[in-house]
């Protein structure tokens, strides 16, 4: 699976908001300026489809995802009875790399992607390589005796409603609602972007 690899500040600059969570102070120095030799000039008013493009390029950088993958957890949110708007967020926070950097045992969700990719996670004590393995509720989320033994697995941290974790081990306790999930983006503009 194809992922990103340049640098992590460009998109946050281009987005205007720290999509990366994490602090830094040189970017948060540079955040309201755009990069690119033209970035100084300033920002053009932005038209409705570009309004929705933005939201849409957010939530996408946000989980580290590239087009058609995102594409289709749209539609396939958009498919599901309910509301689509939950249907979307649970389908990215229940991404196994994603539950991995909620359950704070990786610093950001690249880092759990490569935690997940190298062969270090096990879901109910079987090995998944997996990072877009969609974790059900219940299912405890652990590591391998080698990973086991690294200092940022130990931490403990605070972690949101829907995941609970107990030293080296956590689970997604329900699913999650849109009001606990700390993202800046506006889910309906990117439902109607798709929905042209």
């Amino acid at each position: 699976m194809a992922r990103y690899t340049g640098p992590k500040h460009r998109l946050a600059r281009r987005e205007g908001i720290n999509i990366l969570e994490k602090n830094s102070p040189s970017l948060d120095r540079r955040l309201n300026i755009p990069p690119g030799i033209h970035g100084k000039k300033g920002r053009r008013k932005i038209s409705e489809y570009g309004l929705q493009l933005r939201e849409k390029q957010k939530l996408k950088k946000t989980y580290g995802l590239l087009e058609k993958q995102f594409r289709n957890y749209v539609m396939q949110a958009q498919k599901r009875k309910g509301n689509t708007e939950e249907t979307l967020i649970q389908l990215l926070e229940t991404r196994l790399d994603n539950i991995i950097y909620r359950l704070g045992f990786a610093n950001s969700r690249n880092q759990a992607r490569q935690l997940v990719s190298h062969g270090h996670v096990l879901i109910n004590g079987k090995k998944v390589n997996i990072p877009s393995y969609a974790v059900k509720t219940g299912e405890t989320i652990t590591f391998d005796s080698t990973t086991m033994k690294l200092q940022e697995v130990k931490e403990e941290v605070q972690t949101l409603p829907f995941v609970e974790r107990k030293d080296a081990a956590g689970q997604l306790s329900r699913m999650p609602e849109s009001a606990e999930v700390p993202n800046p983006v506006d889910y309906q503009l990117v439902i109607e972007f798709y929905s042209r």
